[in-house]
């Protein structure tokens, strides 16, 4: 258990502070990488999550609750080798998935503290920490998340049945894919941890017109992810 929480919080939050450091050098006044643009932001959240396996690697570099989930589903014995696919477990994993987000989240704001303060639209800010559908439309914005929640995780199920020594950098490379091809109705949340645990973080820091935090909208980049990583896995099993 001490290895679970310690782990996947180290890979989650090294994946929050480049991932929202990326949003923050792009999108925030006065950096910079000020207009960097949407490449820049899915390269900088691919190498977050290559920077994040590396981290967690000792309990499988989950860093998604949707990755454990899908695992759990899909009927694999085990987490991580030694670690089993237990309900405990997986609560245990998204727990300290939830920290971790939070915890890179306060990081990638201390980072650049000085650019939050500056005037800026507060949706720019909030941008940074959490996700946001460009049209808002409750329905089709879960879609999108699952979809791209699904081809994420029956990818990396997918990578199980397939040995490769690109590893980390393959989970990489098929997240910038995602955003490059998926990210641009919401964002691309594909991790619940990734858009709870920041949002939760930009709701408690001290960021000088910040706004809302868009509580309702929360629940689509966690419910949407959630059910793409269950379909995903279910096709998985049925596959395989």
């Amino acid at each position: 258990m001490g290895d679970i929480f310690l782990y996947e919080i180290l890979g989650t939050a090294m994946l929050l502070l480049l991932g929202a450091g990326v949003v923050a050098n792009a999108i925030l006044p006065a950096t910079k990488g000020n207009g960097g643009g949407w490449l820049l932001i899915n390269f900088g959240w691919g190498l977050g999550v290559f920077a994040g396996v590396y981290a967690a690697y000792k309990t499988g570099a989950h860093i998604n609750p949707a990755v454990t989930l899908g695992l759990f589903v899909s009927g694999a014995e085990e987490f991580a080798p030694g670690i089993e696919a237990s309900f405990g477990n997986l609560i245990a994993y998204w727990v300290a998935q939830l920290i971790g987000a939070f915890l890179g989240a306060v990081l990638a704001w201390a980072a650049y503290k000085k650019h939050f303060d500056l005037d800026a639209d507060p949706a720019l800010k909030l941008g940074v920490f959490s996700t946001g559908p460009e049209v808002r439309s409750y329905g089709w914005n879960t879609l999108t998340e699952v979809i791209g929640t699904f081809v994420l995780v029956f990818i990396v199920l997918m990578f199980g049945n397939t040995p490769s020594e690109l590893g980390p950098l393959a989970v990489a490379m098929l997240v910038v894919g995602i955003g490059a091809s998926l990210g641009g109705p919401t964002g691309y949340a594909i991790n619940p941890a990734r858009d709870l645990g920041p949002r939760i973080a930009h709701a408690v820091l001290p960021i000088p017109g910040k706004g809302s935090s868009d509580w309702a909208y929360s629940w689509v980049p966690v419910v949407g992810p959630l059910l793409g990583a269950v379909l995903a896995a279910l096709l998985f099993a049925a596959i395989s």
